[in-house]
């Protein structure tokens, strides 16, 4: 078992992409974290189909695509052949869930499925085992910078609890307002994708801020009980 941090491109200088993405590379990240907003199910509107198609052409990285948009079902096929090598998609942006989960397995992409903080872990039971990993939200979604919630640390342990009783082969993944200060308990708790923006990109050096955060993951999970 192993613990990956996941950059996330949403607190990227995208005035300098390329560069930003060769720094995290050399800090020995593996892959980058996508966070596709429609100004609809969240507050806010990123990027889209043609940003991924780019970065696919500009890293070899794996493509950790999020999306935070209603009907995702429109649009998974069109990523999907842009270049994500991950899809996730939220349980509370379409009511066909387990139908939108078959058509990222179709494509032959990672399966994610993503809980809002408000969203308890235990709506997932039915599809636990037609997933790949879930993302845990530790942030209300729409915005980069936000500061963590710390409810999300008993909703890893919850899941990583269902993980084992359903015997499910599934990763866990968090996302929001990771950092130094509290990976080494995200990690405890039973995550293993380390989804991190402003810690990494808002830094000076983001190659050293990646290897900083692999190095604390690294202790943490040898320490995890």
């Amino acid at each position: 078992m192993k613990v990956e941090i996941a950059p996330s491109i949403l607190a990227a200088n995208f005035a300098c992409l390329g560069d930003e993405i060769r720094a995290v590379e050399r800090g020995g990240a593996t892959l980058l974290h996508v966070d596709v907003m429609d100004g609809h199910f969240v507050p806010n509107l990123t990027i889209g189909v043609p940003v991924v198609s780019s970065l696919r052409k500009a890293t070899r990285l794996i493509l950790d695509v999020h999306l935070m948009i209603e009907n995702p079902e429109r649009y998974v096929e069109a990523f999907a052949e842009a270049g994500a090598d991950m899809i996730s998609v939220h349980q509370e942006a379409t009511p066909h869930l387990d139908r939108v989960l078959g058509m990222i397995r179709e494509t032959g992409r990672e399966v994610g499925v993503v809980v809002n903080p408000a969203t308890p872990v235990c709506t997932l039971s039915e599809v636990l085992d037609r997933v790949n990993y879930v993302l845990v939200m530790s942030v209300n979604p729409g915005f980069g910078g936000q500061r963590f919630i710390p409810e999300a640390v008993g909703k890893i342990r919850q899941l990583k609890e269902l993980r084992a009783r359903y015997n499910a082969g599934l990763r866990i993944e968090v996302d929001g307002g990771i950092g130094p200060e509290n990976i080494t308990e995200v990690v405890r708790a039973g995550a293993e994708l380390i989804v991190a923006g402003t810690s990494i990109f808002h830094t000076p050096d983001p190659a050293e801020a990646v290897r900083r955060l692999k190095e604390l993951a690294s202790e943490a999970l040898a320490t995890r009980v």
